[in-house]
């Protein structure tokens, strides 16, 4: 099932991009948090919007010259403010009623649409000190009450036939192991749940998985000796260990964002994987 929608959505991808018009645009539409602006800190350690984030390596990747990258993404949204707004500044009050209008004025030109949400609803949730469950409860709510709201309007938008591809996540806070490798056990095991959640209301929307925690191996069980591997590929594909005052800082670096394109890619070319 999960190649088959995999399949659709490159079909319907490469369709439209290849009976536009030769100057017409079609369009890749970029929708989530500030990992889908590429968020990075600077040499002050201060966040900053980037063009080497996912949705900029995904749209180079693709190497379609009439396929439009619209970047709505905003640092900081959570599944409540995408629906209401409040953290970002959007013409038409949210990022969520930006990106129907959008859809809506662009009918049989949008050729993708990519969203990552649910991060920011559970990261405040843990921290290098420790995991609040009470927080992470909420998170789980929270999502799982939103998330299939806006999938369910995007869908209602779009129409049938726009492919929408979401993602998981990596585990930054793994990053703990090396001070407090029960936190980081903590941490690794509210992620699987919480991927296993994100995963679930994807499915019921038909929508196919950018499996980056897979890539991160952000669920992969500690050995027993030496350093895991996923806690060795947060340090390599983020700004975790980097020293102040630049991190720890939970976003990825260009290579970690160029990793999580490739997983967009790996659903979008299966048989390229």
């Amino acid at each position: 099932m999960r190649a088959q929608r995999a399949l659709a959505v490159i079909g319907t991808l490469l369709a439209l991009i290849a009976t536009a018009p030769a100057q017409a645009s079609v369009f890749y539409l970029s929708l989530g948090t500030s990992l889908s602006v590429g968020v990075q800190p600077n040499p002050g350690g201060q966040n900053r919007r980037t063009q080497e984030g996912y949705a900029d390596q995904l749209h180079a990747a693709l190497n379609q010259t009439n396929l439009r990258l619209v970047k709505l993404g905003c640092p900081g949204e959570t599944t409540i403010t995408m629906i209401t707004g409040s953290i970002c500044d959007y013409e038409l009050g949210s990022q969520l009623a930006q990106a129907v209008s959008f859809l809506q004025d662009h009918q049989g030109s949008v050729a993708l649409v990519t969203i990552d949400m649910g991060a920011n609803d559970i990261e405040p949730c843990g921290s290098l000190d420790g995991i609040d469950p009470a927080c992470v409860a909420q998170a789980f709510a929270n999502v799982g009450g939103n998330l299939p709201y806006i999938l369910g309007v995007l869908r209602e938008a779009a129409g049938p036939g726009v492919p929408i591809v979401g993602t998981n996540y990596y585990n930054p806070f793994v990053a703990a192991w090396f001070v407090n490798p029960a936190l980081a056990e903590e941490s690794r095991l509210a992620l699987l749940f919480f991927n296993a959640l994100l995963g679930g209301i994807y499915t019921a929307f038909s929508v196919p998985v950018a499996d980056v925690a897979a890539t991160f191996h952000a669920g992969d069980p500690f050995p027993d000796a030496g350093i895991p591997l996923g806690v060795l590929l947060v340090c390599q594909w983020t700004w975790m260990c980097a020293a102040p005052p630049v991190g720890p800082n939970i976003h990825a670096n260009a290579e970690g964002y160029g990793v999580i394109a490739g997983a967009f890619l790996t659903v979008l070319f299966p048989d390229q994987g």
